[in-house]
């Protein structure tokens, strides 16, 4: 019992550690290296909404949500993932879990971000041909489970690169996970990205990294084929509004400006990510997520294209899992999420008894 108290009590301390604030600054996009640490890299993640930190299952890409989230299901288990986004964007992410007498259960990821050629030119307007633009990062978690608790950790190195000219930084993501002993229930809470860069690019200063407190639960009733989930992130920043300095607001009766305002309700419900699961059968499951934030920052003034709203399905063939998920963005488009998982302790044992 003193064990428990004192793993929820740094449960609790770790979602309060970085409440107070970490600037002043709403926006929180743009303003940090290696920005791609914040994107999801499986199909399911990115169904959930894109933040999701306690749909615990056999997904090992989920470890990117939350390194607490490692367990037995697992163990063996490998996935591929592949994501196409707008303007010829790739990104692709590989994750394997182990588990060995000697090492213990661990996980290993590695997330590539290609942004495709771009033309260089001098100051005269001469090209100076092709050059390329990626990142990525390679991580390794491990987690302890407790009785009910489990808390996990993830430690990352992150590369930058453009044109030749690099960009190093270490990367912690720590978590820590309730699971109810005997209802499908988990509450879980994340502080994702903290490190250091390294090194910066040549000739720049060295930036934050993307910081981000999340907690959610996830819950399925019981006689319910459905899991819900949500989940609060950025939770070290109360305003995280960004505001457009150099758009023009309405005119009023007088022909006055009428400058955009901040409520106090958008300021709320853009830290709120809700995803549902509707576990059809064992084979066959629709997932769905809505991201408020992401659809007030990138909807239009006249259209949203279903901006924030994500929606995937998972089929299991033999011992193949294909997960797809379709995530809206903007008007101008979607991006598409594909992931293969398959357990390979299978293979292993029939090579090892043939």
């Amino acid at each position: 019992m003193k064990q428990g108290r004192d793993l929820s009590i740094w449960l609790l301390g770790l979602a309060l550690l970085c409440l107070p604030g970490f600037g002043a600054q709403a926006q929180v996009g743009g303003q940090h290296a290696f920005e791609f640490l914040t994107l999801p890299g499986s199909a399911k993640l990115a169904g959930l909404g894109g933040v999701n930190v306690s749909s615990r299952d056999a997904d090992a890409t989920m470890l990117q949500g939350n390194p607490a989230l490692l367990n037995e299901e697992m163990d063996g288990r490998a996935s591929l993932a592949y994501t196409d986004y707008l303007a010829d964007i790739r990104q692709s992410t590989a994750a394997y879990v182990l588990n060995s007498t000697r090492l213990g259960r661990l996980g290993l990821g590695l997330t590539y971000l290609n942004y495709g050629k771009f033309e260089q030119f001098d100051a005269a307007g001469n090209s100076l041909g092709e050059f390329s633009v990626n990142e990525y990062a390679l991580g390794i978690t491990k987690a302890v489970t407790t009785g009910h608790f489990t808390l996990g950790g993830t430690a990352k190195l992150a590369v930058s690169g453009i044109a030749g000219n690099h960009s190093v930084g270490t990367v912690l993501d720590a978590g820590g996970l309730f699971k109810h002993p005997t209802t499908d229930f988990t509450v879980a809470v994340a502080v994702k990205n903290l490190g250091y860069q390294l090194r910066p690019y040549a000739g720049s200063d060295r930036e934050p990294l993307p910081l981000d407190v999340q907690l959610g639960a996830s819950i399925k009733p019981e006689h319910m084929p459905m899991r819900f989930s949500l989940t609060a992130h950025h939770l070290q920043q109360f305003d995280i509004v960004y505001l457009d300095s150099t758009q023009r607001g309405k005119l009023g009766e007088n022909n006055e400006e009428i400058k955009p305002k901040k409520s106090v309700g958008d300021q709320i419900a853009r830290h709120f990510v809700v995803g549902g699961e509707l576990l059809l059968s064992k084979n066959f499951q629709v997932r769905l997520g809505y991201n408020h934030l992401r659809r007030r920052e990138l909807r239009l003034d006249t259209r949203s294209g279903g901006a924030g709203l994500s929606f995937g399905v998972t089929f299991r063939l033999s011992q193949f899992q294909l997960d797809y998920t379709r995530a809206y963005y903007h008007v101008s488009g979607a991006s598409n999420y594909f992931t293969l998982a398959r357990n390979l302790n299978s293979i292993f044992k029939k090579d090892s008894g043939s």
